[in-house]
Order: structure tokens, then sequence, then C-alpha cells
């Protein structure tokens, strides 16, 4: 940048407009160059010396054998447009070449030299042609560095081999044009061609001048887009020490890439790729820009085992007609004076011309030659015309300025930048490289970005339960559908289990045994009171009440089974539903005969008749009014919102609980209240008669059955709040099951024991006592109905002897004060 600055102060103090009077010369460069006069000057600068040139401004510097070939194309376009009377009729084509020396600060003298008015014009001239258009320049540092400095002017500039993105700028840079792409679509195929291939982890070379720098920041922009890491970028330049070369080389050594692009011109990579084959650093893919993919120094031997198989895009090559035998007349014996050549034959031929002076040659033999050279036949690259590149890019130039002037002086003309789409590349290996930091992630597993190192550099976490990655590579793991969950190799999503209460499990099978078990049991009582129906004890407990509850205790042990299997609509309802109705069937009769018991004990007065009041009509109204209440609370929750089967994911990640949904959690536990409340009207009832006659208190088994189902469904509560997945059901199944053994055992176990020791208590020679036993029952009962009819104030009680034997021979009532 400061020789650009300084390029174009200088610029504005060489130059000195005068709209009035003209252009008036202040100062002059001594550069020697290649002239031509005509009616249209074009200017020229190639970088005809590799070296930067001292402050002594002479040209004894390397020559650069491949930029004496453009200024002959520019040469050779010029003259075949000026025999070409169709393009500029009566209009001739000048040139004036100068040589850049590929330095920014000698290509603003060279463009200030061209810009001023030539020595060999005719000053009496009233508007002496100046340079209407100019050929510059084959690098981006001093094509910027011309564009700085004539940009101002207006003077169009054409560039062969300037590929800078940043001359593209048509605010900065108003009247720069060029017959070559932009970096910009060459970063952008480059990019592609590193993912293409693969290539995530690779390295970068730039040179120190703008070319380079825009060309890699281009490119990086680029491949970041596309997920590509650059793990270093290394700088070189032609004129670095090598202390700064190797640095590179050491940067090269110690990083694992395996792909290393260089957007470098190629005699600022010379160096650095003389230091790598020194240094026998193989088994890196090298990837060059159009700078020095093609060109000659990398393609010799002793660079071939380094940088053989380098991959990359160059300019369409195309071929010129007639320049061979234009290339081939090159002579010095033809115009002596003209510059550069004598430099072209010393190298192509090996000799001194006889006319050159010693000390401006360039001392690479001391023979001098003998006047009958010739190249006519000579087989060199140089005189290769069909497989032109950047030569072709001049020859457009030269075409593009001339189909675009109006013959009239004066005149500035400007062009349009030109824009190659048409690219190929070479590929020298078989077997594609790898690079990357790190390696793809398989299967199961996502990336994980590892602190303070580049993106490309990560590590390989195996994904959470729940989640997959079923690619290789992946950044992020997915989370599985709701009904499923991850395998144990995290890379697909497998069906979760269904998880409910089934019959073929133990649990199962246990609360069917227990349940049918229990059905089983209430049958043979049923069967048992309805075979022996006629006998006191049955008849006492009120027979038609006891079939009744028998009958609701005999579906409550039947309910389980509905609450086993997978839920579906109809099951769900059906378990609620009729656990509910059937407990509240059962505990309804359970009340009426609660409250018979106590009414018929109770009655204290005498000729109260309280206690017929409540005969089989009025159980039978209790039982069904109670029923009813039940079925109404269950049809209202069927019709509003009824339970429904459903699927809980919370209990487990890996299992998916099937259970039926209440629907209305309000009626399932105003069904559970409902039956509450008449067990605790029973528990109370019962509670009152606690106190009656020892071998007919009822109302102690109905205390004691109630005891037992209000402890049963009181502790139900809780566990069934807490219990995950299926024990949920399970701790519903034991509450129903213990409930109804309760009331079964409780209220029907004592009178069965009765009736079968009545029945298995006679003499052993067969005679029955039993129609004795029944007359000395009903005795009793008449007996202890008197004492309490005609006396308030003394109570009963009831004696019993037993014989020799252990059979009871007599019981009897006797009315005691109170």
């Amino acid at each position: 940048m400061q020789e650009l600055k300084g390029a174009i102060n200088l610029s504005l103090f060489v130059l000195c407009l005068n709209t009035v009077s003209g252009c008036d010369l202040l100062g002059r460069f001594n550069m020697p160059g290649l002239f031509k006069q005509g009616d249209i000057m074009i200017g020229g600068i190639f970088p005809v010396s590799k070296k930067d040139l001292s402050a002594t401004w002479t040209f004894e510097t390397e020559f650069y054998m491949r930029a004496f070939r453009w200024t002959q194309v520019m040469i050779f376009a010029i003259e075949e447009i000026n025999n070409d009377p169709a393009v500029l009729p009566n209009i001739s084509l000048g040139y004036r070449i100068l040589n850049s020396c590929a330095s920014p600060t000698n290509a603003v003298r060279a463009a200030l030299t061209l810009a001023s008015r030539p020595e060999e014009i005719d000053l009496d001239s009233p508007c002496p042609p100046a340079m209407s258009a100019l050929i510059a320049e084959g690098g981006s540092s001093q094509s910027l560095a011309v564009a700085g400095a004539l940009g101002p002017f207006h003077v169009p500039i054409v560039s062969y081999f300037s590929t800078c993105a940043c001359l593209s700028n048509r605010a900065k840079y108003p009247s720069f044009f060029r017959t070559i792409p932009s970096d910009y679509f060459q970063a952008k195929a480059l990019a592609a061609l590193v993912k293409r291939f693969g290539w995530q982890w690779i390295g970068a070379i730039q040179s120190d001048n703008d070319y380079g720098r825009n060309g890699i920041l281009a490119f990086i922009q680029e491949v970041k887009k596309l997920g590509v890491c650059v793990a270093f970028v290394g700088t070189v330049l032609r004129t670095y020490s090598k202390d700064k070369i190797l640095d590179v080389v050491e940067m090269i050594k110690k990083s694992t890439v395996r792909v290393i692009l260089a957007f470098i011109p190629e005699g600022d990579f010379y160096p650095l790729m003389e230091e790598v084959v020194k240094q026998n650093i193989t088994g890196i893919q090298w990837i060059g820009s159009e700078a020095w993919i093609t060109g000659s120094q990398s393609s010799t031997p002793e660079i071939y085992q380094a940088f053989g198989g380098a991959l990359g895009f160059v300019v369409q090559k195309m071929a010129i007609p007639n320049l061979k035998p234009f290339l081939t007349n090159i002579s010095p014996y033809t115009d002596p004076s003209a510059v550069f050549v004598r430099d072209f034959w010393e190298i192509m031929v090996g000799c001194r011309p006889v006319s050159q002076e010693d000390n401006k040659s360039t001392a690479l033999t001391n023979e001098i030659c003998k006047g009958n050279e010739t190249i006519t036949n000579f087989q060199d690259a140089f005189f290769n015309v069909m497989d032109l590149r950047v030569s072709y890019n001049v020859f457009k130039g030269v075409h593009a300025i001339a189909h675009t002037l109006i013959p009239v002086s004066c005149l500035n003309v400007r062009l349009t930048e030109h824009s190659c789409t048409i690219v190929r590349f070479m590929i020298f290996f078989s077997q594609v490289p790898t690079s990357v930091c790190s390696n793809y992630c398989p299967a199961g597993t996502r990336k994980a970005q590892i602190k303070g190192k580049p993106s490309c550099c990560f590590d390989c976490i195996t994904c959470a339960d729940g989640t997959i990655a079923n690619s290789t590579g992946s950044a992020d793991c997915t989370p599985c559908p709701r009904e499923y969950w991850s395998n144990e190799s995290k890379d697909e999503c497998i069906p979760k289990m269904t998880e409910f209460l089934t019959y073929h499990e133990p649990m199962g099978i246990a609360i069917t045994i227990v349940s049918l078990l229990g059905a089983s049991l209430t049958l043979a009582t049923m069967i048992v009171f309805l075979h022996y129906r006629e006998t006191p004890v049955i008849k006492a407990s009120n027979s038609e009440l006891s079939c009744f509850l028998l009958f609701s205790l005999f579906l409550c042990f039947l309910c389980p089974l509905t609450f086993l299997g997978r839920p579906t609509l109809w099951t769900c309802m059906l378990r609620h539903t009729a656990f509910g109705v059937t407990f509240a069937l059962c505990i309804s009769c359970v009340l009426g005969k609660t409250i018979i018991v106590v009414t018929a004990f109770k009655a204290t007065i005498p000729g109260n008749k309280f206690a017929g009041q409540f005969g089989p009509a009025q159980q039978r109204i209790i039982v069904c009014f109670c029923t009813l209440i039940q079925i109404v609370i269950c049809v209202l929750w069927l019709n509003l919102k009824p339970p429904f089967p459903d699927m809980v994911f919370k209990y487990s990640n890996k299992k998916i609980i099937l259970e039926c949904n209440t629907g209305s959690e309000a009626a399932f536990y105003a069904v559970l209240g409902y039956i509450g409340i008449l067990a605790i009207i029973c528990l109370v009832l019962a509670f009152l008669g606690r106190k009656l006659p020892d071998n007919f208190n009822e109302a102690k088994f109905i205390t004691f059955s109630m005891l037992i189902f209000c402890a049963v469904w009181i502790t139900f509560i809780p566990a069934y709040v807490s219990s995950p997945g299926k024990f949920t059901v399970a701790v519903e199944i034991f509450a129903i099951l213990s409930s109804a053994i309760g009331l079964l055992l409780s209220i029907f176990a004592p009178k069965c024991f009765i009736i079968l020791i009545n029945l298995y208590s006679r003499p052993i020679g067969g005679a029955s006592h039993s129609p004795k036993m029944e007359k000395k029952t009903r005795s009793m009962h008449i007996k202890l109905a008197r004492c309490r009819q005609t006396d308030s104030r003394r109570r009963n009680r009831t004696q019993q002897e037993e014989d020799e034997n252990g059979y009871y021979k007599e019981t009897r009532i006797v009315c005691v004060d109170r």
C-alpha cells in the first residue's frame, strides 16, 4: 500500500493537465522499451524482468521468456490489425511497450511514462497522439498501482493476467478491464473442488501482495460456507529471506493437513518449492491457482517429485494462427536498437550478438555470435502457439481495443470487463487423498466442538438416550418420535415396549386365581344359604338381603378380571363403572342389614313399632335407592367424559404404559366417595349395635367388616396415586379383592361355621337332634323378644351349657336387671 500511495503522489507530481494550452511535460523516466509510431497509440506494460530494480533503475535483471512472448504477441496483434483494412481503415495503430520488472513501483513509472508525450512524436502537431489505451499488467499488485495512477485520467487499462477480485470495484477503478476471469470465480471454483473431494482440513499459502491476499480471502469466505476449515495461512514472497521461507516450511511439517492451496504467482512460489523438495516433504496434495499451475518451473523433474499431481483451474487455451512464423523471425539483426530482443537471443541461441556491448550482456555466456544463427527450426516451448493461455489474453485485449476504437483523434475508449467462463483442470493422481482434522463421526455419534480449535476439529460423542444419528458426520442427534426409542447403537429408532397388566404374567395369574377363588367361595356360600334357608341362623340373618349381598360380592370378585389385558375403550368404561355399581350394591345390602339389626335390637321402649316398619319392601327400597344413585353417577360419567385407553410415557423412557385414563377424575373420585359414604354410615350404625347378644350380634360382624373395608380403601388412595405404571392397576385390584374378601369372611364365615358345625355335630348313631335344637332356638327368639318388650329396665343374656361330649345341650335366655 505504501508503494501504491507513493506511486500516486509521484504521478500527481509528474503529470499536469492544462486544458487551455495542452499537455506540458514536467519530467521523464529513462525507461527503454519497444516503440512504433501510429495514428492511435496503445501502451503495453509487461514483467519482462522478474527481479525488482534498484534505485539506479538499471535493467540488468533476470529475463522472463514468458513475458517476452507476451510483448511479441501484442506487436503481432497490432501488425495484424494494421494489415487488415476491414478493422481500422486508413488508421494505423502504434505501440510503446515498457518493462515493469514485476514491481508495482516500476509499473507506476512505466504507466506515467506512457501517459506523458512521447519523444518520438512531432511537437508541431496540434494534438499529438497520446496513449488511447493500455495493455497492463501481469500481476494484480502492479495493475492496482497502474489503475490507481491512471484511473483519474480515464485511461482504459486492459489486463491480461491480473485476477484480483478487488480490481472489479468500478467506483475505485472505473477504467480497468481484463480478459481473464476474476479471482472471485476462481475462488468459488476452488472451494467447490475442495468440497467435491471431501477435503475438510486444508492449509493455504498466499503471496504477500494483493493477488495472494485477496485470493485467499475470497477462497476462505467460500469454503466456510461449505464447512471446510483452513488450518493455517502461510505467506511468502520471492524477496523474502530464507528464514521466513523456512518458517512456512516448518508450519507445513507440523500441521496435519494433507491438502494445501497455493494462491501465489510462480515466481513468488518457486523459493518455497525448492525448500519443500530439499526437505523431502511429500504426501501433500497441492492445489494451485492459475498463476503457477501451468508454469514451467513447477514441471521440472526436481520439483515434480513433491508437486507432481498438483490440481487447479486454468484459463482456456487457444491457438493464434500465423504467430509461429512471426516468433521465429525475431532477430537482433533486424532491428539492432530493439530492447529485450538481445536478451532473448542470448538465452535462446546461446551467444551474444556481435553488436552487443559487453556491459549490457546478461553474462550467460561469453561466446560471440557469428551472425548466421537462426531460430527458424527451434522446437522450444516458446514457439508452441497451439496451447496459448495468457498470450491469447494479450491477443484478445489488443483486438478488443481495436474493435472499440472510433477513428477520431484525442478519444479515450472504455472497454467492458471480459469474463472467461471456460475453465478446466487436470488431475494426476489415481487415488484421492484424505485431509481431515477429525475423522467423520460414525452413525450413532455427533460432533462435539473442541474449544479453541476450528470447527473441523471435533470429538465424537455418543448420542443421548432417545436420540439417534443415522448418518456419518452428523452435527446433532435427532430425537426419536414419542412412540419410539433409540437402539443400543443409537443409529435407529425402534418402537418402545408396551406394558400393561396381562393374564399370563405372574401378577396377572395370581390376581386371576384369587378372583376366581373368591367368586367360587361366594357361590359356595350362596349355595349353603339357599340349601339351609329354613334354619334359624339363616332366617335370623335376613336371607333375602344375604343373597343380594352374596350376589354383589360375586360380581365384585369378577370385577378384577376386567382390569387385565390390553386396555380398550369398552374395557376401560366397563372396569370403572362395574366396580362402582357392584360395590355400591354390596354396601347398600350391608347398610340394609345394619339398619334391620340396629332397629330390631335398639327399640328399647315397650310396644315400640319402629322395627316393624323395616320389612322386606323397605329393605329392597333401601338397596335399590342407594344403588341407583351410583348408577346415575356412572351414567353421567360415561356421557360427559368417559374413561378411555391412554399411553403414558412419564414412568419409563423405554416403555409405553397402556392404561385406562379415568377421563374425569372428579367423576372417579365421586364414585369412590359415594362408596365411602355408604361404608361410613354402615360403620356408625353397626358400632351403635355392638353390644347385642353374642350369639346374634350381627352388628359386630358388620362393624368388623366395615373397619376392614374402610382401612383398605383409605390405604388405597395414596398407594393408587404413587404407584407407577401397571402397578396402579394392581393396587386397585388389590383393594377390590381385599375389601370383598373382608366382607365375605366377616359377615358370612361365622354363619357358615355354625351351620356346618350343627350339620356335623349329630350323634354317631345317626340320630339327629336338630329338631330339638331348632325348637330351642325358636323358643330362645320368642323369649328374647318378650324379655325386651315386657321390661325395658332389664337386659338379656344368653347362656349355654355343654354336655359331656362338648356339644351345646341347652341354650336359654335370662332376663336380668340392668
